[in-house]
């Protein structure tokens, strides 16, 4: 896209009072700002860098169901409690700092090239091979190389996987490893996620093998 002056370009989705606010602070912005009336919101917005939510709108279920599947950088600008169902990627607390907001808006674009290059989206999560983590909101976990390998491999495959399959393309049959191998490994990843997230669900095992 085109940037203006290569300047950042925020959507913001707000209540009235707060878009009112920011609206005022402009000139002291170092990014272009627009701002989306919250009842017009569609998932299609390639031309922005990312998205500002605020968190009051966020109170309508169905405004937060349509927020949630903008498919850009989300920054969440809430009060340092809040916790709502949405993944963002970002929390400016409030009430804003303009300073601290710049410098997020910022290190987040100067960040989002290599982002895409280490960072894999997962259901809610992400996953973030250069940090080795598995994050949601502001909650994480640290994962092994083996780990990272065994989540790609289920991510990117279209059907299940049978443990020889995740042997053969993650250990590359090395002569230490079988299928208790695979079993173990899963078995631990599935502990910690369930532990930190409490979800028993982001590896799937039926009879026909794994699948995320």
């Amino acid at each position: 896209m085109h940037h203006q002056n290569n300047r950042v370009d925020i959507l913001c989705i707000a209540t009235n009072d707060f878009s009112n606010s920011m609206n005022e602070l402009k000139e002291h912005l170092n990014f272009n700002l627009s701002f989306l009336e919250k009842n017009k919101i569609d998932n299609n917005y390639d031309n922005f860098d990312a998205v500002l939510i605020h968190e009051d709108v966020l109170k309508d279920k169905n405004i937060s169901k349509s927020i949630s599947k903008i498919n850009i950088t989300k920054m969440l600008i809430a009060k340092s409690k809040h916790s709502s169902g949405l993944t963002y990627d970002e929390k400016i607390n409030l009430p804003v700092d303009i300073n601290e907001l710049n410098r997020k808006v910022i290190e987040l674009n100067t960040k989002k090239k290599f982002f895409f290059n280490s960072s894999i989206q997962i259901k809610n999560y992400i996953l973030d091979k250069n940090e080795k983590k598995l994050k949601k909101n502001d909650l994480s976990i640290v994962v092994t190389e083996k780990e990272i390998q065994l989540i790609e491999l289920l991510f990117n495959s279209k059907k299940h996987l049978r443990k020889k399959i995740i042997l053969q393309e993650v250990w590359k049959y090395a002569s230490d490893a079988d299928t208790h191998t695979v079993e173990t490994h899963i078995y631990r990843l599935r502990k910690k996620i369930i532990d930190k997230f409490q979800d028993g669900n982001f590896i799937i095992n039926t009879k026909n093998g794994y699948s995320i």
